[in-house]
């Protein structure tokens, strides 16, 4: 196959497959990327398993944690040339007019479209990509690494934006998986004492999370959140992918506390909000990221502050997208990396 592609091609479950594509044509404001390395996300998981709540252009080439080589530039593309190192943002389609635009939070404009569900992604060759999402990759960081600046700065948003977390506090993270682990991580250089929950099955992520120096703790994490006086967790960050764990937050939270979602539950959530009331709690969402959390991440990711190697289950061909898809899904591995063929 010359270019072969993991495409998603329908909502009924199991629906990807390798195909063979055309490569890209480009616009005057774009770049062609030959891809280096892609990570895959949860999200790529859910549309193969069609338990996914956002609308998808069907079919569509999978993958928006990508990086590698700049190929071809668009004629009014500047600040760029072939050979460059970078990673790419994942807002692929935005309103540049809007008013969240304007104010640079382009992640939130409501037409926003992105890799891998409203347009073609980067689980294959060649991408093309709007110049404007670009960043470079420092040259002591290897792309199998820099891929995952993604879901490191949907972390970083998560936990340093939005949690507002300080030196001291106490921070449950619910979920282990890659959003969980790396809130955990951020949570830990924000100086936070942070435990990680998850089920029985995720003894392997929560092991993980110890590699990071946080507290893993299978089911109730409720004598972890009253340790220091009885009150509960400063601050809760919700990185499952379920809506139940709402509950849980809500009770482990202290008075006066903090609760950020950054899991998609798209399930009903079906339990009272009292409590939210009751301890004049702040709830939180967080979504996506913009520029400058990209920048800060890069940084952080070159400096060897942040180490993303502990969460890297393996690297496989684009070709051997199903074992990838399974060692992620069945919990063996927290990321899998893809390399195109």
């Amino acid at each position: 196959m010359k270019n072969p592609a993991v495409v998603n091609f329908s909502i009924e479950k199991g629906s990807v497959e390798i195909r063979e594509i055309e490569k890209p044509s480009i616009g005057e404001d774009d770049i062609l990327l030959e891809v280096a390395n892609v990570g895959v996300c949860g999200s790529d998981l859910h549309q193969w398993t069609s338990d996914h709540s956002w609308s998808v252009n069907y079919p569509v080439v999978l993958g928006h944690e990508f990086g590698g080589h700049i190929v071809e530039l668009g004629s009014r593309v500047q600040g760029w040339k072939e050979g460059d190192r970078v990673v790419s943002e994942t807002a692929a389609i935005i309103n540049a007019s809007s008013p969240m635009s304007r104010q640079g939070l382009y992640n939130l404009d409501p037409s926003r479209k992105g890799f891998g569900y409203g347009v073609n992604g980067a689980m294959t060759r060649f991408v093309k990509v709007p110049a404007r999402c670009l960043h470079t990759v420092p040259d002591n960081l290897p792309f199998e690494q820099a891929c995952l600046t993604e879901p490191c700065s949907v972390a970083y948003n998560a936990v340093v934006m939005n949690s507002h977390i300080k030196p001291g506090d106490r921070v449950i993270v619910l979920g282990p998986g890659t959003i969980g682990i790396l809130c955990a991580v951020m949570a830990k250089l924000c100086g936070g004492q942070v435990a990680v929950v998850g089920l029985e099955n995720d003894r392997g992520r929560l092991e993980i999370a110890k590699q990071y120096g946080c507290e893993g703790i299978i089911g109730d994490a409720t004598e972890w959140a009253m340790k220091q006086d009885g009150l509960g967790a400063d601050v809760i960050i919700d990185a499952a992918g379920v809506s139940a764990t709402m509950k849980m937050a809500l009770q482990l939270v202290r008075p006066n506390g903090h609760i950020t979602k950054v899991g998609w539950g798209p399930q009903p959530l079906g339990i009272s909000l009292d409590p939210l009331v009751q301890k004049n709690v702040t709830l939180q969402g967080s979504f996506s990221h913009n520029w400058p959390i990209w920048e800060k991440v890069l940084l952080l990711m070159s400096s060897g502050q942040l180490d993303v190697k502990p969460i890297i289950g393996g690297v496989w061909s684009v070709l051997d997208w199903h074992e990838a898809f399974e060692q992620m899904h069945s919990g063996k591995v927290v990321k899998s990396v893809l390399k195109p063929a």
